[in-house]
């Protein structure tokens, strides 16, 4: 199985950047995705240039801090910072979350880089009003996306924009263990192609105010970089990749 761990919110914090580098070498982390929106980002490209194994993707933003685009009303609260939840989803601008993606797509490609692929910030590429401008924009910039489980299907064979078979959000929570990871892995084991999502960080000022997901992302990076899990990884002969390895 070719397996993609990928750490979200690369670029919320040096925090968390430095977590997810270390997941990455000295764990099984192979791919991170970027909050271009975020006071950490350019701390977080830093770190990647020196780290080229590390596939890097873009982490869409509709529900954390503040949008790269003036003038998106549907998406902010008074203060212009992006509304929290999802409630509203069902009722924000199509033209203004296209707006604010691309803006923070053409914020990545500025850098020099290429993104690995999509996948977004509580899951909003997946929400049923989001998915239809995010396939557009994946098309348009030719870019893998991270399967929409919420959906519900099994497979991600239809979709059309490459993205992996398996995909496994159930790596977050209290109580994570290696045993926890090693049940995950087991039950995407009939897919080609599958990827984990984690959450590893050393935690900081930043994350400690501005996130209600802190301490147990101390606990991911333990456990990520644990040699009883990359013994596991090794052992099934589970070959870890980033989205440039899948088609």
């Amino acid at each position: 199985m070719k397996l993609i761990v990928n750490a979200d919110d690369f670029g919320y914090s040096k925090g968390v950047n430095l977590g997810i580098v270390e997941a990455h070498t000295d764990g099984i982390v192979s791919s991170a995705t970027m909050m271009m929106n975020m006071p950490g980002v350019e701390h977080a490209f830093r770190l990647a240039e020196n780290h080229p194994s590390l596939g890097v993707g873009i982490h869409l933003v509709l529900t954390c801090g503040a949008p790269l685009e003036p003038n998106v009303p549907s998406l902010t609260d008074e203060y212009g910072a992006f509304r929290r939840g999802q409630a509203h989803l069902a009722d924000v601008s199509a033209e203004e979350v296209e707006r604010e993606f691309t803006a923070q797509l053409e914020r990545f490609f500025r850098t020099g880089r290429r993104p690995s692929h999509i996948d977004s910030h509580h899951h909003v590429h997946a929400h049923e009003a989001i998915l239809p401008v995010v396939l557009r924009l994946a098309e348009r910039f030719r870019l893998p996306v991270r399967y929409p489980w919420v959906f519900g299907q099994q497979r991600g064979d239809h979709l059309p924009v490459p993205t992996t078979q398996g995909f496994s959000h159930h790596f977050y929570g209290d109580g994570l263990t290696a045993d926890t990871l090693f049940g995950i892995v087991e039950g995407l084991s009939g897919c080609s192609s599958a990827e984990i999502m984690c959450h590893p960080a050393y935690l900081d000022e930043e994350l400690l105010t501005g996130s209600s997901y802190a301490r147990q992302r101390a606990r991911e990076l333990q456990i990520l970089t644990s040699p009883e899990v990359r013994e596991y990884i090794r052992d099934r002969k589970v070959q870890l990749v980033t989205f440039n390895d899948i088609g």
